[in-house]
C-alpha cells in the first residue's frame, strides 16, 4: 500500500493538460482559461463623473457660491461647450467631464434656484466646497490598454468574466473540458427506479461521480452498468476508451468477482498501483491504457459510494483540474477543534466525516460516531473530513485536527 500523496502524485505523473478552444464568453465561466487576458482598451477612456450632480471648476466651488448651469450631460454624450468661471454643468454617474471642468459637485449638496421671472440660466447655490478632482474617474483608473488582467491558468468566475468582457474580449481561449466516461461494474446494481431483485441494490455512486465530476469542469458521459463479466467489462472498456478519462466504480479489488484489474491487463494496461493507505477507499487502481487505445487516463475507484466519493475529492478532482491545465493540488486544509474525545486511529490514514461549526471565534469538529463507509446519510449530512494520521494517539477534547471542507 503507499500513502495518499504518494498516490496523488503518480496520478498527477499520468494526467496531461488537454487541447484548448475557444469560447464566447457565455460559455466561459467555470473553464480554465489558457492565455492570459490583456486589456484591449483602457477603461474609463475619459476622465468621468463618478456621482450625479454638477460639473464644476473647484476654485468657484465654495460653500455659498453660486453657479450658473449651462447645459446637461449624460451617461454616453459629450458636451461640446467649455466651462468658464462661475459656471456649472449639470452631469450624471459616467458621462465624460466636460472642458474646463476639474470636480463635480454631488446633486445632494447643490440647491436648485427656482426663479420663474430670470431670464437668464438656471442657477445653484453650493451648499458645500469641493477639492479638485473630487468625485471624478480618472481615465485608465480601472486598467489601460495593455495591462494584463487576468493570468492563466485560472479557474474562470463570474467576477473575471466582467473583467474580460470590459477589457474588450467576446472570445476566450480554454482548457478543453475532459470528457470523463464512468463505469459502474457489478450484478448488483440497477438504475434508480428499475426493480431490484432480492440480493440487488440501487446504483448511486455513478450519479454521484458524474455530478462531482460536472462540478469540477468536465463531461460526465454515464454508461450502462457492467455485469460481473470480463468480456462484457473488456467491451466497455474499448467504448470508454474514447473519453479523456476512464473511471471504473467497483471491481478494483482482489476477490473473485473484481474484475478491473484482469481486464485493463487483458488490454495491455498495468496499474501504477491499486492500493492506498487510506480510509475509506483503500483499493483504488490507476494507470493508462495502452497507446494502441489513446494512452488515456484511468482511474478505479472503490464500489462503496462513500469510499468512491471520499477518493474522488482526493485523486480525481486533482487529476480533472491537470487535464484542464490547473497544477492539481490536494484538497485545503483548515483546523477545527474536537468537539468530543476520539479513541486512537489504525495503520491507515482516515477521512471520518463530521461537521464544523464556527462557534465564537473558533471553528470546532463533531466527528460522527459511525463510520460506516456504507452510510451515505451520513455522508450527506458532513460538510467535512476530520483527517487522523496513520497510528494517531487518542485525541481529547479540544485537540487540533486538520479538515478538508466539502
Amino acid at each position: 500500500m503507499i500513502s495518499v500523496e504518494d498516490a496523488r502524485a503518480r496520478i498527477l505523473a499520468l494526467a496531461a493538460p488537454l487541447g484548448t478552444e475557444t469560447v464566447s464568453l457565455l460559455d466561459a465561466c467555470g473553464r480554465v482559461l489558457a492565455e492570459p487576458v490583456i486589456a484591449q482598451r483602457t477603461q474609463p477612456p475619459f476622465a468621468a463623473s463618478a456621482m450625479d450632480g454638477y460639473a464644476v471648476r473647484a476654485q468657484d466651488c465654495q460653500s455659498g457660491a453660486q453657479l450658473a448651469v449651462i447645459g446637461e450631460v449624460a451617461a454616453g454624450t459629450r458636451s461640446n461647450r467649455k466651462l468658464g468661471p462661475g459656471e456649472a454643468m449639470r452631469i450624471f454617474t459616467g458621462a465624460p467631464l466636460p472642458a474646463g471642468a476639474d470636480a463635480v459637485l454631488i446633486q445632494e449638496d447643490a440647491q436648485r434656484i427656482e426663479d420663474s421671472a430670470s431670464a437668464g440660466a438656471p442657477r445653484i447655490t453650493a451648499t458645500t466646497s469641493v477639492a479638485v478632482g473630487e468625485n471624478i474617474r480618472r481615465p485608465g483608473i480601472d486598467f489601460e490598454t495593455g495591462e494584463t488582467g487576468l493570468e492563466a491558468p485560472k479557474r474562470l468566475t463570474p467576477r473575471d468574466i466582467a473583467l474580460a468582457a470590459a477589457m474588450g474580449h467576446a472570445w476566450l481561449s480554454v482548457y478543453r473540458a475532459p470528457r470523463v466516461a464512468l463505469l459502474a461494474l457489478g450484478d448488483e446494481l440497477r438504475l434508480p427506479g428499475e426493480a431490484l431483485g432480492d440480493a440487488q441494490i440501487v446504483s448511486s455512486n455513478n450519479f454521484a461521480l458524474a455530478a462531482q465530476s460536472r462540478a469540477w469542469g468536465a463531461d460526465p458521459w454515464l454508461l450502462p452498468i457492467v455485469p460481473d463479466d470480463l468480456d462484457a467489462l473488456i467491451d466497455a472498456i474499448r467504448v470508454a476508451a474514447s473519453a479523456d478519462l476512464l473511471l471504473t466504480l467497483g471491481g478494483a479489488s482482489v476477490g473473485d468477482h473484481d474484475l478491473a484489474r484482469p481486464a485493463f491487463a487483458s488490454l495491455g494496461m498495468t496499474p501504477d498501483f491499486y492500493k492506498i493507505a487510506m480510509r475509506p477507499g483503500k483499493p483504488l487502481m490507476a494507470g493508462r491504457l495502452p497507446a494502441n487505445m489513446g494512452g488515456k487516463l484511468v482511474l478505479g475507484l472503490p464500489g462503496n459510494p462513500v469510499s468512491a466519493m471520499v477518493c474522488a475529492e482526493l485523486f480525481l478532482r486533482p487529476a480533472l483540474e491537470r487535464l484542464q491545465g490547473l497544477p492539481g493540488t490536494a484538497p485545503t486544509r483548515v483546523l477545527a477543534r474536537l468537539a468530543h474525545d476520539l479513541p486512537a486511529n489504525g495503520p491507515r490514514e482516515h477521512y471520518m466525516r463530521g461537521l464544523v461549526e464556527r462557534i465564537e471565534s473558533e471553528s470546532r469538529v463533531t466527528v460522527f460516531e459511525s463510520q460506516d463507509s456504507s452510510r451515505l446519510s451520513l455522508l450527506s449530512r458532513a460538510n467535512a473530513l476530520a483527517v487522523r494520521p496513520p497510528q494517531d494517539a487518542p485525541r481529547k477534547a479540544g485537540d487540533v485536527l486538520e479538515c478538508i471542507i466539502l
